[in-house]
């Protein structure tokens, strides 16, 4: 496996959360051999088969504890029939660099924190109350949200970073720190200029002309490399863009609509409830009212 050049793996989430919580199932199209700039924390709920951690290959089970820093590849590949299917397979948390360095230069509590994440660009696997108190901690998170899923993937944080007594290093080395496969810097050119133009409108054929592939093949392509069509992720970023703005601003549901890149408002309203199984809306209303509970909550 090591041998194989990884997927590289685009990830999004809103904007107003600071890290992603996420589960998954088996077989699905982003268990692969694969790496994405974002540190993840990642627990297998079912399944027995072998794990892939940089150039570390070895057994893993239900309860597996696996945190992977920036740009380390990865897979958990299970031992099971080819018709087997497991809906939660996996339950992950995926955070940036700059979050984390953020979080820990602001607080110097956290520096058994940031040990632990230096020693993530190898791979870390938790034992005994490390793992069994981390795996709670992060079912917990994909209850609770606002301020209250912030304390929890602190403590989390606090729970693995307490014992080093109960992790291990899997990998011997780091290869993946500076990837730059033909895909990736492919793919990296087109998620550049995506970002840069998906409010003012931009089209598959534009950009698979910018990495010099047929549109058709781009196409298949961008899937296989992000796990998300080229309308999907587009849709998915303007959605997102919409959720900062009614958070944070008092401009109106059309204005909104066609400042985050849509070019009608029941464009807008489907896509958004596609997303978030809500209308933009009830959204601004149920934002704002976690946000003046957590001000009451700091007042009292």
């Amino acid at each position: 496996m090591a041998t194989l050049s990884p997927d590289f793996e685009v990830i999004v989430h809103p904007p107003t959360e600071s890290f992603r919580w996420n589960v998954h199932g088996y077989p699905h199209h982003l268990a692969k051999w694969h790496y994405h700039p974002e540190y993840e924390l990642h627990l297998t709920q079912d399944t027995c088969g072998r794990m892939m951690i940089g150039d570390y290959v070895g057994p893993f089970s239900p309860g597996c504890l696996i945190l992977t820093g920036p740009n380390l590849p990865h897979n958990w590949v299970s031992d099971v029939a080819p018709d087997y299917r497991s809906p939660d397979r996996d339950m992950l948390i995926q955070f940036s660099s700059e979050f984390a360095e953020r979080m820990c230069d602001c607080f110097a509590e956290l520096h058994a924190v940031k040990v632990l994440l230096d020693d993530s660009v190898y791979g870390v696997e938790f034992s005994g109350t490390a793992q069994a108190e981390g795996a709670r901690l992060l079912q917990e998170i994909g209850d609770v949200s606002g301020v209250k899923r912030m304390m929890l993937f602190l403590e989390l944080m606090d729970v693995l970073s307490r014992s080093p007594s109960e992790r291990r290093i899997l990998s011997h080395s780091a290869p993946a720190l500076n990837v730059h496969t033909v895909r990736s810097k492919k793919l990296q050119v087109a998620i550049t200029h995506i970002y840069e133009n998906y409010t003012q409108g931009v089209r598959l054929d534009e950009v698979a002309r910018l990495v010099h592939m047929e549109p058709s093949t781009f196409s298949r392509f961008f899937k296989k490399q992000t796990g998300h069509t080229f309308s999907k992720f587009i849709n998915k970023l303007r959605v997102h863009h919409a959720c900062n703005l009614l958070v944070n601003t008092d401009i109106s549901m059309t204005e909104i609509c066609y400042d985050a890149g849509f070019n009608n408002t029941a464009n807008f309203n489907r896509q958004f409830n596609t997303i978030y199984r809500e209308t933009p809306s009830s959204y601004r209303k149920s934002a704002r009212s976690i946000a003046r509970a957590d001000r009451d909550k700091k007042k009292t």
